[in-house]
């Protein structure tokens, strides 16, 4: 296992490949950095040098209970890179991981080379959106994960992808509660990033499942629009884990942009 220190907590994380070239990855919720094992392994073979963390109150970093929110996770990402004398990357997420993302091009533009934006989008909260994050968050300290787990489970992963939805649904039945309520009520009073997506000069990827219930195609399409010379690729027979569902198609996808970036 291999840990930082930084903003007060300890984070686990995978740095592999070598070189200048970076790709940072962050996951979603609730989920762990191990989702993105298919792209760590295909891009550092492929000569990019490829970080995953597990975000705050995930995986093997530390748990914070309360309230997490999105520009704790982007703080902790510019530290975590910090320490690693990382100074420029291109970087993607998924789900919360993209609307993390959103909120690093907030808080530091300069660092960024190119973005992945999947299964995300970027709207703030409606009012019933907050109040059923915040009593999921409730839910998740009362009973744990399990029941969520596998409610959500061919939600996450279309249902023919049943290897993939058995891996899934066993990340999200051991992710710490308190650490996916934390960030449950955090991404509750997240900011409208529509306005933030305008701004962006670098070259993105918008990427979504064609089945995605949570993010469905016409999020995509929200982001693609307001993000000047964006691409847009809906991957066919996946719902919110394109990365794991057709990780193929998902990576040959973000490979163009990184030829870009």
């Amino acid at each position: 296992m291999t840990t930082a220190t930084v903003n007060g907590i300890t984070i686990g994380y995978d740095d592999e490949g070598t070189g200048d070239d970076v790709l940072v990855l962050v996951h979603g919720h609730p989920f762990d950095r191990t989702m993105w094992r298919p792209q760590v392994e295909h891009f550092s073979a492929a000569g990019w040098r490829v970080v995953a963390a597990d975000l705050r109150g995930y995986g093997e970093s530390t748990v914070v209970p309360g309230t997490t929110p999105l520009e704790v996770f982007a703080s902790d990402i510019a530290a975590l890179l910090d320490h690693l004398g990382v100074e420029r990357f291109v970087l993607g997420g998924l789900s919360m991981g993209g609307q993390i993302v959103m909120e690093c091009v907030r808080q530091f533009p300069g660092r960024l080379r190119g973005l992945v934006l999947a299964d995300t989008f970027a709207q703030a909260e409606t009012d019933e959106g907050r109040r059923n994050r915040n009593d999921m968050a409730d839910r998740l300290l009362r009973e744990g994960m399990s029941g969520y787990a596998t409610e959500a489970q061919w939600k996450m992963v279309a249902p023919h992808n049943t290897a993939v939805g058995e891996y899934v649904v066993r990340m999200m039945h051991n992710a710490p509660p308190e650490g996916a309520a934390a960030a449950l009520r955090g991404r509750a009073e997240r900011p409208d990033y529509s306005g933030t997506l305008t701004t962006i000069t670098v070259p993105t990827l918008v990427i979504v499942g064609s089945d995605d219930e949570y993010t469905p195609v016409a999020d995509a399409e929200y982001m693609r629009e307001r993000v000047p010379g964006s691409t847009l690729v809906v991957v066919d027979g996946a719902a919110h884990m394109p990365n794991l569902e057709r990780p193929r198609l998902f990576n040959d996808a973000v490979a163009e942009l990184l030829a870009q970036a």
